[in-house]
């Protein structure tokens, strides 16, 4: 009896080094959206996002977006757009990074119900002239799958899933071929007139494959106009 309690321990003490218990914080990210129909099927836009960390007390990150979305059928979209980011790190300093991103997204509406999957490809270098790994290409694979609901008095709920897989990362070898991110979303659009929108959400992010895994609970304030 007493080998197998000791048997017992010893396999838990390996299940909890293998599986290291994930940290938690919460954070704040606003978003400025602008975008500009240049004929029915083309338009170009623009995204700048601060995020703040540590329970709203300290800087994580900015980023602006810069891109172009095709529109050839009613539920098919593809853009392709370029990330500039600058991320905070711990010692105050900060980190440059490069990302470029090629969107598929396809939306179906079914009565007062709107379905949408997206699939995003990214890409992204971080620090290029720091060393030798700054000009290798992180690799990721995003599936986002969101459902939207009608209401009828300009405001639309919605909620939302995603999924990230890792392809490849020199920095974090561990995690490559894995599933290794999950967002979970709930919110909503209040549409103040035809070109302006604002937008509230809140998201849950977990982390899991990954050396230090960490669960962030996020509130989201979103500003759209299109010009």
């Amino acid at each position: 009896m007493k080998k197998n309690v000791f048997l017992i321990l010893i396999l838990a003490s390996f299940v909890i080094k293998a599986f290291p218990q994930a940290s938690n914080d919460a954070g704040l990210w606003t978003t400025l959206n602008i975008e500009k129909k240049i004929n029915r099927n083309l338009l170009v836009f623009a995204t700048e996002e601060y995020r703040l960390r540590e329970n709203f007390t300290r800087n994580n990150l900015f980023y602006t977006d810069l891109g172009i979305a095709f529109k050839p059928y009613k539920i098919l979209k593809i853009s392709i757009a370029y990330r500039g980011i600058q991320k905070s790190l711990i010692d105050e300093t900060w980190s440059f990074r490069h990302r470029l991103m090629l969107d598929i997204s396809l939306k179906k509406k079914f009565g007062n119900f709107g379905l949408s999957y997206r699939h995003r490809i990214q890409s992204e270098v971080r620090n290029v002239n720091s060393s030798e790994d700054g000009k290798v290409p992180e690799w990721y694979s995003r599936h986002k799958f969101e459902v939207k609901y009608d209401l009828g008095k300009r405001i639309t709920p919605y909620v939302s899933v995603e999924f990230r897989y890792q392809i490849s990362n020199s920095r974090a070898i561990e995690s490559d071929q894995t599933w290794h991110r999950s967002r979970y979303a709930a919110g909503f659009d209040y549409e103040l007139d035809k070109r302006n929108t604002f937008g509230a959400y809140y998201l849950i992010q977990n982390e899991y494959n990954v050396a230090a895994p960490q669960n962030l609970y996020i509130i989201g304030l979103e500003y759209s106009l299109s010009l």
